[in-house]
């Protein structure tokens, strides 16, 4: 059982701010980190990023690293599965290859060269996690299907169905993709983690024990805090559970 569990919102290839986070938290062995996905694209340090990310494993802290649809296109412009391979390049990816050295590169020249760790990582990622009262998942749910019977088009890339409805599930989603000055509450429902970072904004996290948003500015690595638990808690009763 982790002691603390921190979800961390969309990255997009900011390592700096991830690396702030990360050495602010002073993780234990006894925490876990459930990463929401979009780690690569438009930023200038997707490799750094993953790289990070890979190295976190060997670290102490329990991680779940989930498919954002930036991860799922690259996969799909490598011919690893994924969907959409011709979208990649226009969202972004040319900054992933660039930071890899592979600019230009086609996606077979891109399997040839990159890293079997990089590799491995990308076809590891996972679609959900459940954590307690949290569904952890990229872009959302469709409102109307039962989890099992959940789509990649919604886990990854759904937006405003997921967005503007109520869902029955019996879970708070939280969700990045979407991005948004702060962080989006729509409770008991959902909750959204991705403010921005890449557009000179801000990354978010949430501790959901303590229901404590942590968020650090681009380019300003003060850790900030708000307290989000009476919130949580309130929806949480108010909606029985």
């Amino acid at each position: 059982m982790a002691e603390r569990t921190f979800v961390v919102g969309d990255l997009h290839g900011c390592l700096d701010e991830l690396n702030a986070l990360l050495d602010g938290l002073h993780l234990t062995a006894t925490d876990a980190l459930i990463f929401l996905g979009d780690y690569i694209d438009r930023g200038p340090a997707s490799r750094g990023v993953v790289d990070r990310l890979i190295a976190l494993r060997t670290e102490g802290p329990r991680c779940v690293f989930l498919k954002g649809n930036h991860e799922d296109m690259f996969l799909a412009y490598m011919g690893l599965g994924g969907h959409y391979p011709d979208a990649f390049l226009v969202n972004g990816g040319k900054a992933t290859l660039r930071s890899y050295g592979f600019e230009g590169c086609s996606g077979e020249q891109v399997v040839a060269r990159l890293s079997p760790a990089h590799r491995e990582f990308m076809l590891g990622l996972q679609n959900y996690v459940t954590a307690g009262e949290f569904l952890c998942v990229h872009a959302g749910i469709h409102p109307l299907r039962a989890l099992a019977e959940q789509l990649d088009e919604d886990l990854f890339w759904i937006r405003d169905e997921f967005i503007r409805n109520r869902h029955r599930l019996p879970y708070i989603v939280l969700f990045g993709h979407t991005p948004q000055r702060e962080v989006f509450m729509d409770l008991p429902y959902k909750i959204g983690l991705d403010t921005g970072l890449v557009y000179a904004n801000k990354l978010s996290c949430l501790e959901l024990g303590a229901g404590e948003l942590i968020q650090i500015r681009r380019g300003d690595w003060t850790l900030r805090r708000t307290n989000l638990a009476p919130a949580i808690a309130a929806a949480l009763n108010a909606r029985g559970r």
